[in-house]
């Protein structure tokens, strides 16, 4: 049964639908028996990175499409599916990851080939022509592509049998219909060799790159246009969004959806093929595959939420607090954010077995210092002593480390483990490196101080330090304010810088 949250918010996205749909079909229909070309860009360059560049940057670039299945922001962590295989292999090999959002579906072969980025993962399908482009790994998944169409408006009312008689259920009567997809996308490709093979003309319409393949999908649901093509794994995710849309009907046999990577990265392509083949003896793919397409009941509390990136671009329901305290330390909400999420996952009554508690976590003798109870703090009085806390700590830095971008990682890394211990560290880059204002050298140090040839050393003041923690605990935030960048808009105006 679907809530009646449920309903109004796939109100909202029909309504979201048709005004976008109008905007596209007013730039688009008169045109609509030609074939629309995306904006040619110059032939790549074929760049040659491989594996062991790849391990030496001690990063993996990977273009990746925004959809509900692949990649999302959900509660304050990012989520999907394409994230969490990625993620995996990423530990598996050593490395960090880094997503990008593909902003254009047409123009992905073209970032690849150009060296902007390691491994396209965007369910791509294996085809022909594009195997002439890039390679493919091994297939991640297999799946048929599929029609989407509309319902009739009394649907609810029909039998399956007069529905089927109102809906295309017979590739033959594809021909004449308009039929939005993308130039590049496998679908096009698809729709061309139906029409040769049934002799007869489908009006296939070329949707821009910058169209994903479910904002199609809606506004097919919101009546701005008839059909659309889909991966039946994607479309079938997507009927729990609109009930309105039929996905029944099979337009391709079995297909295979994998990774694309140069031609020329044999060796990143070795790695993959036999991780892959490691992870699916595991059961990690299946695993992951019905966490993201299988279990409905997810995807409608995903859904129902207000914190699912693509219901809007809440993070929290504490974001209008985060906005307001992070302006007064000149942060980006965002940043503040994915600490918070790291300190206590939004959860106010959170309390530590060292006794912080509070969205923040702030330990008793700081908040004694600021005046609160912690054990009775509302979430406004622990985020006003969290950033205020948080300004004390920037304000040491600053004198030392110029560069606010750096700076923010020493000042993450003190709120964590106290400013001690980083100071300490940070003599210690300067003692043997010279580099007391790079991050990664003072990283290291600070790992080192749980051994005593280092703790024991005349510069050090503080003693011992279990410093893993501290360095996750950056690198976490970091990576997460990053994911939150590519979904959530700083909705802050320009913020004065202090002096």
């Amino acid at each position: 049964m679907v809530t009646p949250s449920i309903k109004l918010k796939s109100f909202s996205l029909l309504l979201l639908a048709l005004f976008t749909g109008l905007v596209f079909m007013y730039k688009y229909k008169s045109a609509s028996n030609s074939i629309f070309q995306s904006h040619k860009k110059p032939n790549a360059e074929n760049a040659t990175v491989d594996f062991d560049s790849i391990l030496k940057r001690g990063k993996l670039i990977v273009l990746t499409d925004y959809s509900s299945t692949g990649y999302f922001i959900y509660k304050g962590e990012p989520m999907g599916f394409e994230y969490e295989l990625l993620s995996d292999f990423c530990k598996s090999t050593g490395i960090e990851l880094e997503l990008k959002l593909a902003k254009n579906l047409d123009d992905v072969f073209w970032q690849l080939n150009n060296g902007d980025v390691d491994i396209v993962a965007a369910n791509l399908t294996i085809t022909k022509e594009r195997l002439t482009k890039v390679n493919f790994t091994k297939p991640i998944l297999y799946t048929c592509q599929v029609l989407v169409q509309r319902k009739p408006d009394n649907w609810k009312k029909l039998t399956q049998q007069t529905l089927n008689k109102k809906l295309i259920r017979n590739v033959y009567d594809l021909v004449g219909k308009e039929i939005y997809v993308r130039r590049e996308s496998s679908f096009y490709e698809r729709l061309q060799n139906i029409s040769e093979e049934i002799g007869g003309d489908i009006n296939i319409i070329a949707a821009p790159g910058t169209k994903e393949t479910e904002e199609l999908i809606s506004m097919v649901a919101g009546g701005v246009i008839d059909f659309t093509v889909a991966d039946e794994n994607v479309a079938m995710v997507n009927q729990t969004y609109f009930p309105n849309i039929d996905t029944k009907t099979e337009l391709s046999l079995p297909q295979q959806i994998a990774w694309a990577v140069r031609k020329n990265s044999e060796m990143l392509l070795s790695i993959i093929n036999n991780w892959i083949v490691k992870a699916k003896r595991k059961g990690n793919f299946s695993h992951t595959y019905a966490k993201y397409f299988q279990n409905n009941r997810g995807v409608k509390e995903r859904i129902d939420s207000d914190y699912f990136s693509q219901s809007g671009n809440n993070i929290s329901e504490y974001d209008e607090l985060i906005k307001k305290y992070a302006t007064k330390i000149n942060w980006d909400w965002r940043m503040l954010a994915s600490l918070i999420c790291q300190e206590s996952r939004f959860n106010n009554d959170a309390l530590s077995w060292a006794g912080a508690s509070g969205l923040m976590q702030i330990i008793p003798q700081t908040a004694v210092y600021f005046g609160i109870d912690t054990l009775n703090a509302t979430a406004e009085q622990s985020i006003n002593a969290g950033t205020k806390y948080l300004d004390k700590i920037n304000m040491y830095w600053e004198k030392h480390i110029p560069e606010k971008d750096e700076r923010i990682k020493f000042v993450l890394a003190s709120y964590n483990v106290g400013l001690g211990h980083v100071i300490d560290a940070r003599n210690l880059a300067i003692k043997f490196e010279q580099a007391g204002g790079n991050w990664d050298a003072v990283s290291f140090y600070l790992l080192s101080k749980s051994k005593s040839i280092y703790y024991n050393d005349p510069v050090v003041k503080h003693g011992y330090c279990r410093g893993a923690e501290p360095c996750t605990y950056v690198k976490e935030i970091i990576n997460r304010y990053e994911h939150y960048k590519n979904f959530i808009p700083n909705t802050l105006p320009e913020q004065v810088v202090k002096k």
